[in-house]
């Protein structure tokens, strides 16, 4: 017996000897301390599946339309849960908040009245989220056309009883189309309030994009107390030129409009969140995310899919290579960014925070384009810190490291102090599919898709081998 005991140990102690060379080699020689050979074992693992289109292709196809409180919001939520188990997540589960549950009903239609009502002409609308339905048999009203909130306020009495249109196109000289979309967004937000407040009894907006097409996009909208709520409803580019050329020609010119849009009462929902569980620092964690739900039109595949399915991607990646971080790396699929951030909201509140210490939270949400870098959003010293790895990043030719937002759900958690990073990627063409029926998987290249996410599992792992700068993100978390 005290042979066969001996023998036992011995050989327990060459399969732990074997397991911690194992172990030694990853984090010595191909770990922060000379990373070139990490970076492209990640490359190889990637690029060799681009596995984040095959899960981005099936979160389109089982889960589509992922608007807060809907019925593919759940799917969503039971299906990237799946997910995550099926590669063997640690600490997977759902984290319950309550959502807004705005529904857009059934019939969505308007044309443009001609030769007095006895011609139509159809013209592409949605309604904006958020919005209230026309009344049953919808509104038919004169059009006044309006580029900025100062001259409907200008225009005096002119807007009652008509229908406002905003037609305030992006400004196409901005090299950055987030900037531009910036400059002409705040009509869709608050045009319905200024329309009201002027005497107009609906409000229609150019889509914001900048693409010349027939398709509507939809986004965000908000009414304000003791405001009169009138129906608001976006119109495609081509659609809003030939309406402003139409008037300038005839500019008592009207328009039939119906939605049968409506607000439901709060519904429960979910964040999902799914883990690597850190060897030596457990409770010190990186997030790394994006928001689950999207507007009901498209597959949401831009915005956000992509940047969900890259996070999950990015921890599937690090568990096939073998990698055992010090900290834990955490996956979150953050709901309801798209009206009313209650996801990263209810994250950075739950009480399960109090026993966490964040050190980092990393959000992909500008599409799922081949990556440039990421921003940063945090103080010099963790900027400076985290550019010392450039050479490494520069390899995957996303050496681009600066200061700038991390990203909308990342924010309540950012807010506390914790370092945000938010993946950079070209934007030229990401507001030609934003929130419309446009943003459908087949716009997803997937080896840019792939790149992202292997980007977001090297800062990842870096961060969490190597930790941060001395930040108030090492406390924890205040509730």
């Amino acid at each position: 017996m005290a042979v066969k005991l001996r023998y036992a140990l011995s050989l327990f102690g060459v399969l732990l000897a074997l397991v911690s060379i194992h172990t030694y080699t990853v984090r010595a020689e191909e770990g922060p301390g000379n990373s070139d050979a990490f970076v492209r074992r990640l490359l190889d693992a990637g690029l060799k599946k681009n596995y984040a289109y095959t899960l981005l292709t099936e979160l389109a196809s089982r889960a589509p339309h992922r608007l807060s409180g809907s019925a593919d919001e759940r799917k969503a939520i039971a299906l990237t849960m799946r997910m995550m188990d099926s590669l063997g997540f640690q600490e997977v589960h759902a984290e319950s908040i309550m959502v807004p549950h705005w529904v857009r009903g059934q019939r969505e239609t308007a044309a443009i009245l001609l030769d007095g009502g006895r011609g139509e002409l159809p013209v592409a609308v949605c309604a904006l989220g958020g919005s209230v339905a026309t009344r049953r048999n919808g509104i038919t009203a004169e059009i006044v056309e309006v580029h900025s909130f100062e001259e409907l306020a200008r225009m005096g009495e002119a807007a009652r009883g008509k229908i406002v249109f905003f037609n305030r196109p992006m400004d196409p000289t901005k090299l950055r189309t987030f900037e531009a979309y910036g400059g002409a967004v705040d009509q869709r937000s608050a045009g319905a309030v200024r329309a009201a407040e002027a005497g107009g009894i609906a409000a229609l907006v150019r889509s914001v994009t900048l693409a010349h097409d027939r398709a509507p996009h939809t986004g965000a909208m908000g009414y304000k107390d003791g405001v009169a709520k009138i129906p608001a409803a976006a119109i495609s580019t081509v659609d809003a030129d030939t309406l402003s050329s139409l008037l300038k020609r005839h500019p008592r010119l009207k328009l039939r409009m119906h939605l049968d849009c409506q607000t439901l009462p709060d519904a429960p929902s979910a964040n999902v969140v799914g883990q690597i569980t850190g060897s030596e620092k457990p409770d010190e964690i990186i997030v790394v995310g994006g928001h689950l739900d999207c507007w009901d039109k498209g597959h949401g595949a831009h915005d956000d899919g992509s940047g969900c399915m890259q996070a999950i991607e990015a921890l599937r990646l690090l568990k096939e290579l073998g990698v055992n971080p010090k900290r834990t790396i955490r996956a979150v699929m953050f709901m309801n960014e798209e009206n009313g951030v209650r996801g990263g909201k209810g994250y950075a509140a739950d009480q399960r925070r109090s026993r966490e210490r964040h050190v980092a939270a990393v959000e992909s949400d500008r599409g799922g384009f081949a990556p440039l870098g990421f921003f940063v959003q945090a103080d010099s010293s963790v900027l400076a810190y985290v550019q010392r790895w450039q050479p490494l990043f520069a390899q995957l030719g996303t050496g681009r490291i600066q200061k700038g937002s991390g990203g909308v759900d990342i924010a309540p958690i950012v807010a506390t102090g914790v370092p945000g990073f938010g993946l950079d990627v070209p934007d030229y063409r990401y507001f030609d599919y934003h929130h419309s029926d446009n943003d459908t998987v087949d716009k997803v290249h997937p080896r840019e898709l792939e790149l992202g996410a292997i980007v977001e599992a090297l800062l990842c792992y870096l961060i969490a081998e190597e930790g941060l700068p001395a930040h108030p993100s090492n406390a924890t978390l205040e509730r």
